[in-house]
Parts: C-alpha cells; structure tokens; sequence
C-alpha cells in the first residue's frame, strides 16, 4: 500500500513563556516566578491517506490550529515525527524541501489578517508561483486570472486590495493564494467560520468541486459539527490538545464512543427536539499550562473513575475503523 500523504507520530507541541527582567529579579530577592509551559498538542498520532478528507473538531484552545500549522509546516513539533509520503519531514533537503513547502498549504481563518493589505490581489496569489519558478514573469497575469476563475472570481479584481472585498470574497483570494502552487494537501482551519450562513455553503461547495477537479486532500479543522458532517471522510475528535476518537464520518455520528465525543453530539440543535433543553457539558475546559493527570477529561466526564484520574488512556480499535481512547472500553 502507498504511504499515507501525511502522518503524525506522537506530535507534541510546547510554549514556553521565558521569564523576563522583572521576574528574574523577583526570583533574585526569593520570589517563586517560574516559566510557563502550554501544553497545546499532547502526543498525537493521525495519518491521512491520499484524496481523503479529515475533519479535526473539538472545543476553543484544544490545539487544532496549533496540531494544524504543525501539519503545515508553519510551527515545528517539539517532539514526535511529522512524514509527507513516508519520509519524515526533518530528514526532507533541497528540492524534496521545497516540494513539502509548496505541496502542503495553508488556508486561515480570517483572510483578512491572513493577506498583505499592502499587495494587490496579482501580488498575493502570484509571489509565491513567481518566487518558487512556477510561473515565468511574462505569464503571471494569465495564470492569475485563471486562479481567480477557479475560485469563482472575476479576473479583472486582480488591481484591488483585500478591503476592497466581502469576507466571501477575501476567503476565495485565500484559497486561490494557496491553489497557485500547485498542492496537493489542504489544512482548513475554520476556513467557513467568520462567513455568513449562505456564503458559508458557496465556499464548502467550491472545496467539494476542487477536491474532485485537483484530486486534492483536506484536513478540515472546525467546531461546526455540521460542516464536517457535510464535507469531511473521517473525523478526529481533539480534546486538551489529544486525539479523544476518530471514525468514518457517518460512524461518528451515528455511534459515538467516548464520553466527550457524546457530549458534544448530543448539544447539535436538531427539529425533533425542539422542546429539549440543551446543556453544555459541565465544567470548563482545563488549562493546557496545567492539564489534568490521567486522562484530560476526567475532571468533567460523567463516567469518570479512579483509573481516570491516574493512567492515560490509549488509543484502541472499537470496530469499523473507529479508535476511541477512554477506559470504558476495556
């Protein structure tokens, strides 16, 4: 079988907050200032196979973005090993590096802190083709224009500047910057959330159209559980910065395992149970500088027992290509 397009191997990614000059005289004169380490993706392993797509979902500050730019190369993992094509990303020199820098992109959430508000339209879809030697200088026009079509844009706004444009249309320049060189693996990450509802259903239907036209492959970061159900193969289900379950999508949803992943599909508005009243799962999210032994949901799991609070679940095969990681399953 052919190495999977992307895989994590025990991916952990730290912050460290240095002491600054204040600090380290209050340490001086015997205070107890310490460096403050967040723990934003705790020893993920996930692979992606070539054309799938893979929704990651989970609550604000459980360390999508951050296991995203991981994948995109923007940060480097503190630990574990990152493998495009099955050879491992530190090991890539030369042109296999910059085949990885341009074969995996990056499309943001909010286009418009994303793109230069210096650069015309021309200049932020076509410096990095340009730069890399895609495209020759005489012919950037043209292949603008046509990244432009692609994403459903008139040519002609290649003169304009980003705040000249709606969030729709900016979120397309965005995803037209990223198809100009050419990848062949796309990391979302909350790509349709600062849209409106109908614009919304435009975007996820021109990445349903590129995947099948460029052959391409997602990982689709989102809290709406609705958008993944909608667009994603597979679903990974994140919590405290670690892989909680994942599934087919339609598994997923129709038998969810883990007490986490329960919860949050059981909060979906739905029109058969308009006179439900809905509950948010109990308790706050835990801090990533300070997680919880054991397992990280514990302290608001339902189900929670003394194994909980001390040994770390593993992820282990439920059936059907589900992975859950709670000790229920034992």
């Amino acid at each position: 079988m052919n190495a999977p397009i992307i895989a994590l191997d025990c991916i952990d990614k730290t912050f460290v907050k240095r002491l600054d000059v204040a600090e380290k005289l209050v340490n001086f004169v015997g205070g107890d200032r310490r460096e403050e380490i967040v723990h934003a993706v705790d020893a993920v392993s996930l692979t992606i196979s070539e054309g799938e797509v893979v929704g990651l979902v989970g609550e604000s500050g459980c360390g999508k973005s951050t296991l995203g730019r991981v994948v995109a190369g923007i940060h480097s993992p503190t630990g574990g090993t990152l493998s495009y094509r099955g050879r491992p990303v530190n090991d890539l020199q030369g042109e296999e590096a910059q085949a990885f820098a341009t074969k995996v992109q990056m499309i943001f959430q909010d286009p418009m802190s994303s793109l230069n508000p210096r650069f015309r339209v021309r200049e932020i879809i076509g410096e990095a083709p340009r730069v890399h030697g895609q495209v020759k200088a005489g012919e950037l026009d043209d292949y603008v224009d046509q990244m432009l079509l692609r994403v459903g844009l008139d040519p002609s706004y290649k003169r304009r500047y980003p705040h000249q444009f709606s969030g729709g249309q900016r979120q397309r320049i965005g995803i037209a910057r990223a198809l100009a060189v050419k990848p062949e693996f796309l990391v979302c990450d909350e790509a349709v959330a600062a849209l409106d509802v109908s614009i919304q259903a435009q975007v996820l239907n021109l990445f349903s159209a590129l995947r099948k036209d460029l052959g391409l492959t997602y990982l689709f970061i989102s809290h709406d559980l609705g958008v993944v159900e909608h667009l994603a193969d597979r679903v990974a289900v994140m919590y405290l910065g670690r892989i909680v379950e994942t599934a087919p999508t339609e598994r997923l949803f129709e038998e969810p395992n883990h007490p986490y992943t329960r919860a949050l599909l059981a909060e979906i508005p739905k029109i058969d149970s308009r006179k439900r009243r809905f509950q948010p799962i109990k308790g706050e999210i835990p801090s990533p500088l300070d997680p919880p032994s054991g397992c990280h949901f514990h302290p608001r799991c339902p189900h929670a027992m003394e194994r909980c609070r001390t040994e770390r679940p593993v992820l282990k095969t439920i059936g059907g290509g589900q992975l859950s990681a709670c000790h229920l399953n034992n």
